[in-house]
């Protein structure tokens, strides 16, 4: 019998990824003037929604073979902003954290939603 469904393992991966597009966009924006400094991204949103998307409703239907527990750190390399080879683009950066801090928000009141649930199982739904 399993206590917790899938989606707790779901939302936790999606909040590991959220941290760490968290610190490689902080580091994109502390190396905005160092020369030579390719952005850096994080690939991972794809297979998150893939794994949502894969419920099987009958049995002939292909199986979902994907991980969501891979996450995929690229380099930016196909736009030069500054004259000094550095790419880092400070107002995507900016947007790309403001936008990745409601994606974390999101994740965490869905998390804090099935606690309550089960809180309120617990309790005998008093």
């Amino acid at each position: 019998m399993k206590l917790f469904s899938h989606t707790f393992q779901i939302l936790e991966q999606g909040l590991n990824y959220s941290s760490l597009k968290q610190k490689v966009i902080a580091n994109n924006i502390a190396n905005v003037d160092t020369p030579n400094f390719q952005a850096k991204d994080v690939q991972f949103r794809n297979e998150f929604h893939q794994a949502l998307q894969a419920y099987r409703t009958d049995p002939r239907h292909f199986e979902f073979k994907g991980s969501t527990n891979k996450f995929f750190v690229t380099t930016k390399n196909d736009l030069v902003y500054n004259h000094n080879k550095n790419n880092v683009d400070l107002d995507r950066e900016m947007s790309d954290l403001a936008q990745n801090q409601i994606y974390y928000n999101a994740l965490v009141e869905r998390l804090n939603g099935k606690f309550n649930s089960l809180k309120t199982v617990i309790k005998g739904g008093k």
